[in-house]
């Protein structure tokens, strides 16, 4: 039996979505039919987050489909539906909740991974409603555990409250290398989700091998349970019993056309 110590976590690297007309010719093959991509995206990387869902609700036949068409261990997040989080009062947002969690994205069945709740900008850190919408979050649902990985976009967040609130209720935070929002690696959960968007397009791999092979050792880190010591974080870090982790990587925007080099890139340094 393998040593629990010496085991990491699992590491999934992917893209967001797989339907983009800039990778027909470059990531897709030419002759390609586009009803194929996902079959193909999903034997190029290890995982896929579905943007669509946050503009419009997919039918459960479309998640079966995409279960169907995908490998044995492939992972897809889904991106909860904005109007679950694009409110004033999030502790209304009980309904859109339901609607989301009951409307056909537990047919992914073992390939669920993490559901991702993204927040505006604008919105900021209110303690008291931000629990209560937490509270509306379910653990599992139709006999399967749920994961929850809460994406928070204003600098309001960056504080010790909402990290303790997140561990409470067992949600994970992004981590994103975006000059445009707070980047912040404090963990809350068991497991880590982190949303990449320094692509270049000048760089043939969106990020430079210097850059990838540091994504590696960070990855690794985590799913052996430790934390990397050169991210930004909120609070200091605190010495806990190593634990390990599920880690989750996406290659988001920035130059979203290198994004599947990019991810492809990564899964061979972590291969090293």
């Amino acid at each position: 039996m393998p040593d629990p110590v010496a085991t990491p976590g699992r590491i999934c690297v992917g893209i967001g979505g797989w339907t983009f007309e800039p990778w027909r010719g470059s990531f897709y093959p030419r002759d390609l039919p586009q009803k194929r991509e996902l079959e193909y995206a999903s034997r190029q990387v290890t995982a896929i987050e579905i943007n669509g869902t946050y503009y419009r609700a997919q039918k459960p036949e479309s998640y079966a489909k995409w279960r169907d068409d995908t490998p044995d261990d492939f992972v897809f997040s889904v991106k909860a539906p904005r109007y679950a989080t694009n409110r004033a009062i999030l502790a209304e947002a009980r309904s859109s909740v339901e609607r989301f969690v009951e409307g056909g994205v537990l047919d992914l069945r073992e390939k669920l991974g993490p559901l991702l709740w993204q927040f505006a900008p604008t919105k900021h850190y209110e303690p008291e409603d931000f629990e209560r919408f937490l509270q509306l979050l379910p653990r599992d649902a139709g006999g399967m555990p749920l994961r929850h990985v809460l994406d928070v976009r204003h600098t309001s967040f960056m504080c010790a409250g909402f990290l303790t609130l997140a561990r409470r209720y067992g949600a994970a935070t992004v981590f994103t290398d975006s000059a445009d929002y707070p980047s912040f690696a404090d963990l809350t959960s068991d497991f880590v989700y982190a949303r990449l968007m320094r692509s270049e397009a000048t760089v043939e791999t969106g990020y430079r091998p210097d850059a990838l092979k540091q994504w590696a050792a960070r990855a690794r880190t985590w799913a052996r349970g430790s934390e990397p010591d050169d991210l930004p974080r909120a609070e200091p870090q605190a010495e806990q019993k190593a634990k390990l982790r599920d880690v989750f990587v996406f290659m988001i925007n920035g130059a979203k056309e290198r994004a599947p080099a990019a991810a492809r890139a990564l899964l061979e340094y972590l291969k090293e």
